[in-house]
């Protein structure tokens, strides 16, 4: 439970640093209905294991429980285990934090519970996701080379570039209205520098994919609790209609 507590709290705190940097900041939405989709959650649990679970563990999630997204065990063993790996084992890193925090200035945080920790007046967790994993772009000022609109000055490096390819973000300078006298920076668009393996409608599709796996994994059985309620509410809608039939019944013949 403590490190539970500590996983999301580590995550709770680099949100807070985001928004603060962002100022007013509105997020794409996230297509909902790819964590229901059998497929696109296998995906993004591939793109997961392949470009994420480098640097970022989910300590709380072990590598056997992605045959709940319908993949076998040879399946998890053939394409998402790393030789060392046993079926069973929790999906850690080998990266030491302390190498970690000298090369990134913090440490990656767990991604167990991301996406739901994530979560703010602004959008859901995922809308966070979804927009951060797609504005990423290059700024030699840098250490890694690499910012983004979402979390301004992050220390995470653009780990998909290849996937999306290198872009550059254009901005202009406009009067504050809240601070007369003064200017802003605002973003106005990107402009691609080299071109990815994926098209811009493919790479915000694999995206989604990854944040569908995200969600998915903060929560596995939220897809059966949603078909409970549902069921639930189905049953309680028949049975009032039954009592009230029945009602109507019993006092037909009272006057």
């Amino acid at each position: 439970m403590k490190k539970i507590l500590a996983s999301l709290l580590a995550a709770l705190a680099m949100v807070s640093g985001a928004h603060a940097n962002s100022g007013e900041l509105v997020l794409d939405k996230f297509p909902k209905e790819r964590v229901s989709d059998v497929a696109a959650v296998q995906n993004g649990a591939k793109i997961f294991v392949n470009y994420c679970l480098n640097c970022h563990a989910a300590s709380f999630m072990r590598f056997n429980r992605l045959k709940d997204i319908g993949l076998t065990e040879q399946q998890i063993k053939d394409n998402l285990l790393f030789p060392t790996d046993k079926v069973g084992e929790l999906m850690k890193v080998s990266l030491d934090s302390k190498d970690a925090k000298a090369w990134f200035g913090a440490t990656p945080p767990d991604l167990t519970l991301v996406a739901r920790s994530r979560a703010s007046h602004a959008g859901s967790g995922a809308d966070y996701l979804y927009t951060y994993l797609r504005t990423f772009y290059r700024d030699d000022a840098r250490p890694t080379g690499w910012n983004n609109l979402v979390f301004p000055n992050v220390g995470m490096p653009h780990v998909l570039w290849e996937l999306q390819g290198q872009r550059a973000a254009k901005f202009v300078t406009e009067a504050d209205p809240h601070n007369p006298g003064k200017t802003e920076h605002k973003f106005e668009a990107f402009e691609q520098l080299t071109p990815g393996k994926l098209t811009p409608q493919e790479y915000d599709s694999a995206i989604a994919d990854l944040v569908a796996y995200l969600q998915w994994m903060g929560e596995p059985v939220q897809n059966q609790r949603t078909r409970i309620g549902a069921g639930v509410l189905l049953f309680l809608a028949i049975f009032t209609f039954i009592a009230w039939r029945l009602n109507a019944t019993f006092w037909k013949d009272v006057k």
